[in-house]
């Protein structure tokens, strides 16, 4: 399994999606896709998803999107 960057508006990566759990670039897991919604660790919702792009909840600001799945991360 690989892992797909969340790029910022400018298209910077600040956090990767491997399976259904979120990190920072440090490896933090620190939310995960639940349904069209990232959540928290305590599974409060922080962000919408349609498709490939990461929205506020409410839809007024576009957090990013998920680039393509690219092999690593914890692959061995």
């Amino acid at each position: 399994m690989g892992y797909r960057g969340l790029m910022d508006r400018k298209g910077e990566q600040f956090a990767y999606l491997y399976g259904n759990t979120l990190y920072t670039l440090e490896d933090e897991a620190t939310g995960r896709l639940q349904g069209d919604f990232i959540v928290d660790m305590e599974g409060n919702r922080m962000w919408r998803v349609e498709g490939d792009a990461v929205y506020s909840l409410d839809r007024s600001e576009t957090v990013g999107y998920f680039g393509e799945e690219r092999p690593g991360r914890f692959d061995v």
